[in-house]
């Protein structure tokens, strides 16, 4: 990973652009397509295995709501401040979760991806390790741990379980680790677990292990951003990951952001990098199909334009494409 051109290109959840996102060939396909890295999304099983899905709660993801032996897992609960109703991953085992299949998380957008539905399982992060292995090449994992303080409240401490899985695998060059919340970063690298370790950042909002921490005193997101929040991370972390929103101003052209965080000894990444119009910067909008492509490259160059050290993307081979025209 230390000698791969910059920015990273980043298959988010594997290559869900084409495949329904955490999927076995959803990750090969990004390797395929050429890949720095993959990110999955990790949270738990309530017997303790760690499994990709883009959230605990998998009525979007699954085919769960199929099953009626698992009707009576439907419930209402709420996670981080948001209320959800669905079936949720801590009131699974493995066993049981893994008679499910993947599906596509926006079919509206991404039909071609949704023809897929239902022909591969749900993956646990054991497995993406045995993909990485066998891909052929050198590839990174960029691990973004869900839910943390939640999970935790449940005796299900996920610092504990990945590190249990990640220890004997991880070195410094083919793993970071990425949470919302940063206490559970610290966790994990107390732990001993090698890497590079990134604070997400939301557009708006305030982190959840701050808010159970702290209350209504707890540092937002934008306080982290600031010139002070940003020299307080750069003591404790290796980088931030925002919202590529927080790359624009309101007239769609870039702010400073990403030199301001350099300016603090942070590496910058940012999410997502899509090429439908309902994903882009509106600047970059083309024709009113919301599932349509717009200007994509426009946006994708804009933003690598900026310096960003990492970039996400569910199309990994366009961001490949622009990197390679620009670098």
């Amino acid at each position: 990973m230390s000698d791969s051109p910059r920015p990273l290109i980043i298959g988010h959840r594997g290559a869900p652009g084409y495949r329904p996102e955490h999927t076995r060939s959803a990750y090969r396909l990004a390797f395929a397509l050429g890949v720095d890295a993959v990110e999955p999304d990790i949270v738990a099983t309530k017997d303790g295995v760690l499994v990709l899905r883009h959230e605990n709660e998998i009525s979007g993801t699954t085919d769960v709501a199929e099953h009626p032996e698992f009707a009576d897992r439907r419930t209402t609960k709420v996670i981080d401040g948001v209320k959800l109703t669905g079936w949720f991953t801590e009131d699974f085992t493995w066993a049981e979760l893994s008679r499910l299949r993947a599906i596509e998380r926006i079919p509206a957008v991404r039909q071609a991806s949704a023809s897929w539905n239902g022909r591969e399982k749900i993956l646990r992060l054991r497995d993406l390790i045995e993909l990485i292995d066998d891909a052929g090449r050198p590839l990174a994992m960029v691990a973004e741990i869900k839910h943390a303080t939640y999970f935790a409240g449940l005796g299900l401490p996920l610092d504990e379980l990945v590190a249990a899985e990640l220890g004997g695998w991880a070195n410094e060059d083919n793993l970071i680790v990425e949470s919302f919340e940063q206490t559970v970063l610290g966790q994990l690298r107390d732990r001993g677990i090698p890497g590079t370790y990134v604070y997400l950042v939301e557009e708006a909002g305030t982190p959840a292990d701050l808010v159970a921490r702290d209350g209504a005193a707890a540092r937002t997101y934008a306080q982290h951003l600031s010139d002070d929040g940003l020299a307080q991370l750069g003591a404790e972390v290796d980088g931030v990951s925002v919202n590529k929103s927080l790359l624009f101003s309101v007239d769609g052209t870039t702010n400073d952001l990403v030199d301001r965080a350099h300016a603090a000894g942070l590496q910058v990444f940012c999410w997502t990098l899509r090429p439908e119009n309902r994903f882009l910067t509106r600047r970059f909008r083309r024709g009113t199909r919301a599932a349509d492509f717009g200007d994509w490259a426009g946006e994708f160059e804009l933003i690598m334009r900026t310096g960003i050290d990492g970039v996400f993307a569910d199309q990994p081979d366009l961001a490949l494409a622009v990197r390679e025209g620009l670098f």
